[in-house]
């Protein structure tokens, strides 16, 4: 059976991106790690470029793979990262019969230990919050908004950023988040968030607006929606400002969040819904953090 690398990559890539909904980090990822197996494989000995219908993987070439990627002295996590992208992509190829054996079992990676959550104690996160709510400007009025609005739900920095202004409910006490796999979920915000969230949208948001057609709740300078990146920036710059040592992201915040309201006694399945967690496992961490 004919074996097409880049054909098969780009369908492989395409199937991640329209059935499971994968992010574009999780494609490049993919797309880098397949396309370093796909050089690897044409390299090896034993392949017959002059008759490629011949030319289909075998357990060997796998074998010389995986230790090929352990004399490159990866971390063992990116090791795993990548057995993981040709496991998925072999099961692919085995599902719509394009290798005559399913050889993704052959392929075994390192087990990585996890490192714990790493979030900011209670009183960091105090201090992180009022920093933000001490300048007047409309500037720091959104970033406190943004800043509690992250701690209060633990979302992700890139569902914060995909917040149109039609997903929060002051009155409701409600935020509608959309992950990237295009789930969605409704988080509650209690009575003081919602206050805070009806004054950034009734006042502060239509001074930043440049355009009154736009959707996005969080905006810009320029009256844009903010990215994720510039909103990285604001995190790490209030965390400065604050006099915390320790690198703070909005992940940071969002391993808070969870950390703090578990250690306050709120049950692990109410966490694991408001993160968006597939997994209970996942949530679990952060009760040993």
């Amino acid at each position: 059976m004919r074996f097409e690398m880049e054909e098969d990559i780009r369908l492989f890539l395409n199937y991640l991106a329209k059935e499971k909904k994968c992010s574009k980090n999780t494609l490049d990822a993919y797309h880098n790690d397949l396309n370093q197996l796909a050089d690897y494989i044409a390299s090896t000995s034993g392949i017959d470029e002059a008759n490629p219908a011949d030319n289909e993987f075998s357990e060997e070439h796998l074998k010389s793979y995986m230790l090929k990627l352990r004399e490159k002295n990866y971390a063992l996590s990116t090791v795993a990262r990548k057995i993981a992208a040709a496991r998925a992509f072999l099961k692919f190829l085995s599902e719509k019969g394009k290798v005559r054996k399913d050889l993704a079992p052959k392929l075994s990676a390192p087990k990585v230990i996890k490192s714990l959550p790493h979030g900011l104690t209670v009183l960091e996160v105090q201090r992180l919050l009022a920093e933000s709510a001490r300048l007047p400007t409309y500037d720091a009025k959104r970033d406190r908004a943004m800043l509690e609005l992250l701690y209060a739900t633990g979302m992700l920095a890139s569902e914060l950023m995909a917040l149109n202004v039609n997903d929060v409910s002051p009155h409701q006490g409600r935020v509608r988040v959309v992950s990237l796999k295009r789930k969605e979920r409704s988080v509650p915000i209690d009575a003081r968030i919602s206050g805070l969230m009806r004054e950034y949208i009734d006042v502060v948001r239509i001074k930043l607006l440049a355009d009154d057609n736009e959707t996005a709740l969080f905006v810009n300078q320029r009256g844009e929606r903010l990215t994720r990146q510039g909103f990285w920036q604001i995190v790490q710059g209030y965390a400065d400002s604050a006099g915390i040592k320790a690198k703070v992201t909005p992940r940071t915040l969002r391993h808070s969040f969870a950390m703090h309201r578990l250690n306050a006694g709120a049950d692990l399945q109410s966490i694991q819904e408001v993160l968006g967690h597939a997994h209970i496992s996942t949530t679990r961490a952060y009760k040993q953090a």
